[in-house]
């Protein structure tokens, strides 16, 4: 999509202070569709572009009002960029956007706002119900599916997920181990994973979990499992992210946040759906290795127990 456009400039300076010198696609487009927009057009664009932290979440009615323009004049504009629809328009905003997101720059666009705590927390929660809403409305189920089966041939799963990702990697490995699948997430510095990727095989899967421009150890584990012809699946945010790009197959949850971090709701539903289908492409195994459970959960030494003829309440 279009340019990392400059407000005082008249032309378009790609990648000149995006992160790592790189070209969205909005910017690939607006570069090449420049002869078809009128000036008025192309400032709107790149005055967009160069407020994304700010217009990646409004509607087209909403950026509209904003720029003083009718709705009609944004819609066209898209079209004249290559989008069929809005929507298409607003998803590589929100991408434009990602490659250029730091911590900083969530939390001062949110402090522009006029909102109190309450409000800053609703709204919160309402972007966490729009990511798993848009999850579930667009999930291919069968990826998920495909995936559980590759798990369960497999002789073992290695979860690649770093920083803020690393608590999604141990979810989705301990549920699998869970259910008797041998899965690991390792942690660690650099030289652990390049060391745990360099002994899996074709007969492993590597899930790998990354958003936005993605980390660069995550990513490297990919190309290197590839290398060594190991099945890669990938969790992330966009279908252009180097994960989608790198892993042979990946499904998209949104991490859309008006906070300072990003919101895990939806990839943490994502994960607990590949548990889901895990357990049930072949149930007979899942309920064969949850048995020895149950009689634990009843009355096993790992839960508190409250001292008998006591009320839980200390003097």
């Amino acid at each position: 999509m279009a340019s990392n456009s400059h407000k005082k400039t008249h032309r378009i300076s790609l990648g000149s202070d995006n992160a790592g010198g790189k070209v969205s696609a909005l910017e690939s487009r607006l570069a090449q569709a420049q002869a078809r927009l009128n000036p008025r057009r192309q400032e709107l664009v790149r005055a967009i572009l160069d407020s994304a932290d700010e217009t990646c979440f409004l509607s087209s009615r909403e950026l509209a009002k904003r720029y003083r323009v009718d709705a009609t004049t944004i819609l066209r504009a898209t079209q004249v960029l290559g989008y069929e629809s809005y929507a298409d328009f607003s998803a590589d905003l929100r991408q434009h956007f990602v490659t250029r997101i730091t911590p900083y720059t969530v939390l001062r666009a949110a402090t522009r706002e006029k909102r109190s705590v309450a409000d800053h927390i609703d709204h919160a929660l309402e972007k966490a119900l729009d990511n798993i809403n848009t999850l579930k409305s667009d999930l291919d189920s069968q990826r998920i599916i495909e995936l559980a089966k590759l798990i369960k041939r497999s002789r073992r799963t290695l979860v690649i997920g770093l920083d803020f990702a690393a608590s999604l990697a141990f979810y989705l490995a301990y549920g699998l181990s869970v259910l008797g699948f041998d899965a690991e997430a390792p942690t660690g510095s650099t030289g652990t994973i390049q060391h745990k990727v360099k002994v899996l095989t074709p007969n492993d899967v590597l899930v790998a979990i990354s958003f936005g421009q993605c980390l660069k150890d995550t990513v490297e584990a990919v190309l290197r499992a590839r290398k060594q012809g190991v099945p890669t699946f990938g969790i992330t945010d966009s279908d252009t992210t180097p994960i989608a790009r790198y892993c042979d197959n990946h499904i998209v949850a949104s991490v859309v946040s008006p906070s300072f971090l990003n919101s895990y709701v939806a990839p943490t539903a994502a994960v607990n759906a590949i548990h889901v289908a895990c357990s049930h492409v072949d149930p007979k195994r899942a309920l064969t290795r949850l048995r020895p459970t149950d009689r634990e959960y009843a009355s096993g030494s790992r839960w508190f127990r409250a001292p008998k003829g006591s009320d839980g309440n200390s003097a």
